[in-house]
């Protein structure tokens, strides 16, 4: 693995230390009037601030503030892999409607501190109105003529965030994007020129046919800055 890839590998990886392959599970908490207030915060907060937070999940958020928040019926404990297979990872899905699910990964089995923040649905959305589904030409509106890993591997289509308008994210979010479920198919030439571990710009004629979007964001919460 070159620097290169070093770099983006860290601010993956490092997030996954620490974790355990045993799920733990919480029993449902008692729900007063000061959570409700909470719960219907969270129908019209849809604000991701990356480095810190997910609507009203901040790093100090717990697997019992989810069950405030959310309630207890939404949510499924689970144990996740790590990029390449690394790591056994303790996660809380949260399963909401209105494209507002998302997957909770923790520091480790206690649920007491949140890594990071995944699998977001359509509806969580950065300042800049970045969210899953973004289309690559207004990507390069907010984030300028950035860089990006090739598709088709690990880190494919992870965008630097240090060669955009963006940089002060850096750490603190990871976006991946991806291309249309048959782009490969119908511009083989095209998808294969843009594949594999090298970098290539946003502005390379190769992507415009592949039908490319944000297809992942990962909330960096205990950032290392």
């Amino acid at each position: 693995m070159n620097s290169s890839i070093k770099g983006i590998a860290t601010a993956t990886l490092a997030l996954l230390l620490n974790y355990s392959a045993n799920p733990a599970f919480a029993l449902p908490q008692k729900i007063n009037h000061p959570i409700t207030v909470a719960k219907s915060q969270t129908l019209t907060d849809t604000l991701i601030v990356p480095g810190e937070r997910v609507g009203l999940i901040t790093r100090t958020t717990t697997k019992k503030d989810l069950v405030k928040f959310f309630g207890a019926s939404h949510l499924v404990d689970k144990t996740i892999s790590g990029a390449e297979g690394i790591g056994s990872f303790a996660a809380t899905q949260v399963n909401l409607n209105q494209g507002r699910s998302l997957l909770v990964v923790w520091s480790d089995n206690t649920r007491t501190k949140p890594l990071d923040v995944r699998n977001l649905g359509s509806a969580w959305k950065t300042r800049e109105g970045i969210g899953v589904g973004t289309p690559l030409s207004e990507l390069r509106k907010k984030l300028g003529n950035f860089k990006l890993y090739g598709l088709a591997w690990d880190y494919g289509g992870t965008i630097l965030l240090d060669s955009s308008k963006l940089a002060r994210y850096q750490g603190k979010v990871i976006l991946r994007v991806d291309a249309a479920p048959n782009a490969y198919e119908k511009f083989a030439n095209d998808y294969q020129a843009v594949s594999g571990d090298s970098t290539f710009y946003s502005s390379d004629r190769h992507w415009k046919p592949l039908g490319i979007r944000l297809a992942e964001i990962i909330v960096v919460l205990s950032p290392s800055d």
